[in-house]
């Protein structure tokens, strides 16, 4: 008893090529390799620029981190010999209340005055650099943030 085989559907899509159809000669099917559709790549200017905006971000995505990780790994290695930039390397600053005197006076009206020791800076007239924490030497950026935290 003899079947009658219908012929499949053609495919149709605007990204293939030639449409695909599938048939028989001499009972055997076409080999697998020319069954296959091509596909068209139609590559215009914008699908360029995005694939170059899409490498270049990945490649900076990586390579910031890693040139910043490489500048701390030199600068750790390296000697701090720079003085503190607010104390000039002394470690202590002048107390902004009394002006570096220790005294601070007040004048109570009439005339009087009361002249009695800094609260601010216990009558020393200086206080410890809050920057270099006493040590006189400026700190990297980094080290710097991580006391301010302690």
């Amino acid at each position: 008893m003899r079947v009658s085989v219908s012929s499949p559907p053609r495919l149709q899509s605007p990204f293939i090529h030639s449409p695909v159809s599938y048939t028989r000669s001499s009972s055997r099917l076409r080999s697998p390799a020319t069954c296959y559709p091509r596909i068209k790549a139609e590559v215009d200017t914008n699908t360029v620029i995005a694939i170059s905006v899409g490498v270049a971000s990945v490649a900076l995505g990586i390579g910031i981190p890693v040139f910043y990780e490489t500048q701390i790994d030199n600068a750790a290695k390296r000697e701090n010999t720079q003085p503190c930039f607010p104390c000039n390397g002394t470690g202590a600053q002048k107390c902004r209340l009394c002006v570096g005197s220790g005294n601070v006076t007040v004048e109570l009206g009439g005339g009087e005055k009361e002249v009695s020791n800094c609260i601010n800076c216990d009558g020393a007239g200086s206080l410890t650099c809050t920057t270099c924490q006493g040590s006189g030497l400026q700190p990297r950026y980094l080290d710097r943030r991580y006391t301010l935290y302690l």
